[in-house]
């Protein structure tokens, strides 16, 4: 009887382990006799036996896999503080749901080859639907040289990350100093343009630097991507590991000051606003610096804010350094700030802007002190629920990539067949590309994509300037299914698995 196995799990004759052994009342897969198995373990005639996923038939055992009575405790991963290469990862593992099977009949149910897929956490799961069902799509449509580089694995596992962007001297250093309570290397704090790299803060057992071209090959961080910004940036880019509590839940990017001025970007060595873009798609929270005493955006400021605009539910502004003027000054660089980011940031909503002094030195006397109190506390609250939230976002942002992908793949494919065989393929070319809008419509009308899927109109334009549309590859039927089967089942069945509490 197939379905009869042995606690232990062993799908061979004869138990592996001393443990006790299920039979059922007719006979046990380990041909027990005398209520006996081979290896002496003791039998229960009679009693319930366990099941296990099955693989063509047969028993298989993964470390997902418990005992009916803990399958509901088994079920649920915990998520918390832990050690950086194993965030997000739970203390449970957990059995992600196989997809049933279109016909229940006796052959199917022994020839299936659907099992059980078992995970140590959720970071794990979403690394194995990734690579199985969205990184081939991405592949064949050329998706990384058009848009965003493949995700490591270590992504999915990686603690949430809070990135400061600001102009020099608004207190982004001092904010993160505050914040963990101790110096970090690499740590430098000035009236001038102090940072002039990309600090990783991070959590660590003692305190550690590491400098670029090593960070982006240590599989604990999910900094690989940033290697193909080249050696000049990887020289201003380094990590600092220090043993802070808040650490262990969050990891924070201390970044160099937004210049102004055509020279200073230049000089630079790499483009800043690429490496920002890059930083500003993987962070769960973004926190815009302001100076009350300086509110002039610069150009280069201007352009990573209008960046923001796809992304602006993780923005967080801050009005800094309020303590050092009077409530009627603050009141009107208050009303100034918002005018000025009326003009950059594109939504109907106004944004929440944070007043206080974000940093270790005492508040000058000032009549707003409880205000400014409870605006720091409304702040580090939304700080300190991040690393709940981080694996419903990171589910998120994979849902959101794999309909991005699919809809870029249905485009490329669209051109592709649009194409003339023979001669007259460059004026072709030039004319799909004038009609791109329109193509975006066709595709989402014929292949039933929403609109909202597809990406931005000008960055697929200028890149497909740069491409043979002959060369792009057709779409495969069998890995488009399975990225359809990514977004209706495993991402879902991912979510329902996640703790209530999670949600919240």
């Amino acid at each position: 009887i197939l379905a009869q196995v042995c606690h232990s799990g062993s799908n061979q004759i004869g138990c592996r382990e001393a443990l006790p052994c299920q039979r059922s009342s007719i006979k046990c897969i380990n041909n027990c006799s005398n209520n006996s198995c081979s290896m002496g373990n003791t039998c229960h005639p009679g009693s319930q036996p366990q099941s296990l996923p099955l693989a063509n038939g047969v028993p298989v055992r993964g470390e997902g896999w418990a005992p009916s009575s803990d399958r509901e405790e088994q079920c649920t991963a915990t998520f918390g503080r832990v050690d950086s290469a194993q965030a997000i990862r739970g203390s449970k593992s957990f059995v992600a749901p196989a997809e049933p099977s279109p016909n229940n009949g006796f052959i199917s149910r022994f020839f299936s080859t659907k099992v059980e897929e078992s995970f140590d956490s959720v970071g794990d799961a979403l690394t194995h639907y990734y690579r199985e069902g969205l990184l081939p799509v991405e592949k064949d449509s050329d998706y990384h040289l058009f848009h965003s580089a493949e995700l490591p694995a270590a992504y999915f596992s990686a603690r949430p990350m809070v990135l400061t962007i600001g102009q020099y001297s608004t207190g982004k250093t001092s904010f993160i100093r505050h914040l963990i309570e101790c110096d970090y290397p690499g740590q430098q704090v000035g009236p001038e343009p102090t940072t002039d790299r990309f600090v990783i803060v991070a959590h660590g057992e003692e305190v550690q630097k590491i400098p670029g071209n090593a960070l982006v090959y240590d599989e604990n961080f999910p900094f690989m991507p940033l290697s193909a910004f080249g050696n000049s940036f990887l020289g201003r880019l380094e990590c600092a590991r220090v043993p802070s509590p808040i650490l262990e839940g969050v990891t924070f990017v201390d970044t160099p000051g937004v210049l102004s001025g055509e020279k200073q970007r230049l000089k630079r060595g790499y483009d800043f606003e690429e490496v920002m873009a890059w930083f500003i798609e993987h962070s769960a929270m973004i926190i815009l610096f302001f100076d009350a005493h300086k509110l002039d955006l610069s150009d280069e400021f201007k352009r990573c804010i209008a960046s923001l605009n796809s992304c602006t539910q993780r923005v967080q502004i801050l009005l800094n350094k309020a303590d050092r003027m009077t409530t009627q000054q603050l009141m009107r660089v208050h009303g100034a700030l918002m005018w000025a980011l009326g003009k950059v940031v594109e939504t109907p909503e106004v944004a929440r802007v944070y007043v206080g002094s974000f940093w270790d030195e005492p508040l000058e006397t000032h009549e707003l002190a409880d205000l400014f109190d409870a605006e720091k506390g409304d702040l580090y609250a939304q700080i300190e629920q991040l690393p709940r939230g981080s694996t419903v976002q990171k589910m998120n942002d994979l849902s959101k990539r794999a309909r991005m992908a699919k809809a870029h793949a249905m485009v490329l494919e669209h051109l592709r067949a649009a194409m003339p065989s023979v001669w007259g393929a460059k004026e072709k070319q030039e004319e799909l590309l004038r009609a791109l809008p329109s193509i975006y419509v066709e595709v989402s009308r014929h292949r039933g994509v929403p609109l909202g899927d597809f990406p931005d109109l000008e960055v697929m334009r200028t890149k497909l300037a740069m491409c043979d549309f002959t060369k792009f590859r057709p779409i495969d039927k069998n890995k488009l299914d399975r990225l359809e089967s990514l977004l209706a089942r495993d991402i879902p069945s991912l979510f329902r698995m996640v703790p209530d509490e999670i949600h919240s």
